[in-house]
């Protein structure tokens, strides 16, 4: 890594948060551009409906808790999520879950306990769990994955101080209610009570009293929604403002080197 970044013209890096973590001499050298989201794509959609297997459609009106990730492991925070989930669903009888993501690991460890990390949660908190009302849906087609994120009463997202994912922008950018971990970089995009609610990571107290908070309030919810949407578009939006931002810093660089190249060519002669 060290010898990159001695051989590198320039860096980019998506979060300051992210750019903090490199030794201080290389930090002005690197810009901070997130790669952006499709925010014409991803959009509220209140009309939304999503079937699952075995012919169940579950729309805006239903009591849905959504959690995704690429893969169902501790630096999403599925195990806290797991966790947790026995005293959300006992205190609302009537709520579901919808949890997006693969068995495989994409951060961290493996489990030692068991094939999956969804596997050995199961064996830790099944029994308390009525699994009828906790859907795992695996991995979405894209368009499958939108719906669920638009007809979500309570996203949650956590993760460590780590990479920011995507998934946390889209769910906000599709007007998602959302708890998330306090934890960088998710304060970096999230202000606790203006455009989500924020708890820390390990809080599960904090986190069940959150979304029961949300689901019995939902109607309230309204301004909240509409504020992570505007996050996301005016600090976010692919169109807007990632790709400006790229295609300027791309021309700042190739007018750097050419100067560099003219003055070396005046050196020469």
């Amino acid at each position: 890594n060290l010898l990159g970044l001695e051989a590198a013209d320039w860096g980019q890096t998506p979060t300051e948060f992210q750019r903090s973590l490199y030794p201080e001499r290389y930090r002005r050298g690197i810009s901070v551009i997130h790669e952006g989201i499709d925010t014409a794509a991803v959009h509220p959609d209140p009309s939304t409906r999503l079937w699952l297997s075995g012919g169940l459609s579950l729309s805006r009106s239903d009591l849905l808790i959504t959690y995704s990730a690429r893969n169902l492991e501790p630096y999403r925070g599925f195990h806290i999520v797991m966790r947790t989930l026995p005293d959300i669903l006992e205190r609302h009888p009537t709520a579901r879950v919808l949890i997006v993501g693969g068995n495989d690991v994409s951060y961290g460890r493996r489990p030692i306990q068991a094939k999956s990390w969804r596997e050995q949660m199961l064996a830790e908190v099944g029994n308390k769990l009525d699994l009828s009302r906790v859907h795992f849906l695996g991995r979405l087609a894209y368009a499958q994955y939108l719906a669920m994120l638009r007809i979500s009463s309570v996203h949650i997202y956590l993760t460590y101080p780590f990479v920011l994912s995507w998934s946390l922008l889209e769910a906000m950018a599709a007007g998602c209610a959302i708890v998330a971990s306090r934890t960088a970089p998710v304060e970096e995009v999230m202000r606790d009570g203006e455009n989500g609610y924020l708890v820390g990571f390990f809080d599960r107290q904090a986190l069940a009293d959150r979304v029961g908070e949300m689901l019995l309030n939902r109607d309230k919810q309204d301004g909240i929604r509409a504020a992570a949407r505007q996050t996301v578009v005016e600090r976010f939006d692919l169109a807007g403002k990632s790709l400006p931002a790229y295609l300027a810093l791309l021309r700042r660089l190739i007018r750097r080197q050419r100067q560099s190249a003219v003055s070396l060519a005046g050196g020469v002669a």
